[in-house]
């Protein structure tokens, strides 16, 4: 896929950051767990803790292709850089990527909507989706690093991961009066469901993913690349790892001693959807993941041979566009919200196997058209 959306050079046999690949690939997988369950479960299945604890893990896809986004604007900013492009050079590739990703989520949008011509309301053309939000967020990180490149070209390294932090937080905070009492009514629904998922329902929604909070984890991996490409953590890879894993432990920790504290600083709290707490576990969530995928694929069984997230990964945007409709759209293969447990994980499986064998094919194709590309370079020198 590139849905996030690049990879950077790395030593070796590979251009691609293998432990990314695999963090995308179990986006995938908890979003595939997340949808087919949630789709197809019916009755008393819905009222189980099995259901509970699948819909918890559902909370972490999103903010997972949202930092790998940042993690990957962060290695193309660092590629760029280090071949000499200017700031604006810069900003143009993230942009334009962001904006592609944007016109790729309105175009998703508008296939939905004419396949379920009949029934599906004309709103759901403006439904921000994931997708629209890691276009967005793109364009606000293209815009970020062409300001701090600009402004301080020989502080960048310090300034870069340092910015980037403070706007995951400066969006990560003000979340909750957004969405209650700071709401920007004045504007129109469309526009104010980027800033607090309103839609047209008059109130925010807690299935859409406007700016606040979701683009904070986009900058929170922009911070976490930059940190990545920094030559500290270059020469002491394993251990900067392991600090890194360890701070999002601690993150972990701190917010829950935040969120246990008698006082509150918002009028209305929300931890599940709008908490800066809540944001902040997650964030430490990320953190630890990021440590034991890269532990998983430097000494685990993903460095051994053929691994089916990574595989995933590779293909992120492809399969999350078709799986869609064979578990919530019109060619869903279960009836919904009908069928138990058992029926469901079968289901599961089968999109699982299937979205794998649509990936290893599109990654064949993709293969074959690189190497004709190489032998028409070769006949023309």
């Amino acid at each position: 896929m590139k849905w996030l959306p690049y990879t950077a050079a790395m030593p070796g046999p590979s251009s691609r950051l293998i432990y990314i690949d695999w963090m995308r690939g179990l986006a995938c997988l908890l979003m595939f767990q997340t949808h087919c369950y949630d789709a197809w479960l019916g009755g008393d299945a819905r009222k189980s803790t099995f259901f509970m604890w699948s819909q918890l893990g559902g909370t972490l896809p999103a903010p997972l292709f949202l930092f790998l986004a940042g993690i990957s604007c962060a290695l193309v900013t660092d590629r760029l850089l280090q071949k000499g492009a200017s700031p604006a050079q810069i900003a143009r590739t993230t942009i334009r990527r962001g904006a592609e990703i944007f016109g790729l989520g309105l175009l998703f949008r508008l296939q939905e909507f004419l396949i379920a011509l009949g029934w599906a309301p004309w709103s759901d053309l403006f439904r921000v989706d994931v997708l629209n939000i890691i276009g967005v967020s793109m364009i606000l990180m293209g815009l970020l690093c062409w300001t701090v490149l600009s402004k301080s070209p020989q502080r960048s390294r310090i300034f870069l991961p340092v910015s980037a932090a403070g706007v995951s937080l400066l969006i990560a905070l003000p979340t909750p009066v957004l969405w209650t009492s700071w709401r920007p009514r004045w504007l129109p629904w469309p526009l104010e469901s980027y800033i607090n998922g309103v839609h047209n329902l008059d109130q925010p929604q807690a299935w859409l993913f406007p700016i606040f909070p979701w683009a904070a984890f986009a900058f929170a991996g922009l911070a976490t690349g930059f940190l990545l490409m920094s030559e500290y953590v270059r020469r002491r890879k394993s251990a900067s790892f392991i600090l890194l894993g360890t701070s999002g432990v601690a993150l972990i920790y701190l917010a829950r001693w935040f969120d246990h504290q008698p006082w509150q600083i918002y009028s209305v709290y929300d931890f599940w959807h709008t908490s800066p707490n809540f944001f902040l576990i997650r964030a430490g969530l990320l953190l630890a993941i990021l440590w034991g995928a890269y532990l998983w694929c430097h000494w685990g069984t993903a460095r051994w041979g053929f691994s089916p997230l990574v595989q995933l990964g590779q293909t992120s945007l492809l399969v999350y566009w078709v799986h869609i409709e064979f578990v919530y759209g019109r060619f869903s293969i279960l009836p919904k919200r009908s069928v138990s447990i058992r029926t469901a994980s079968f289901g599961l499986a089968a999109i699982f196997l299937s979205m794998l064998l649509l990936s290893m094919v599109r990654s064949r194709i993709r293969m074959k058209d690189k190497r004709l590309s190489l032998k028409r370079g070769s006949a023309v020198a």
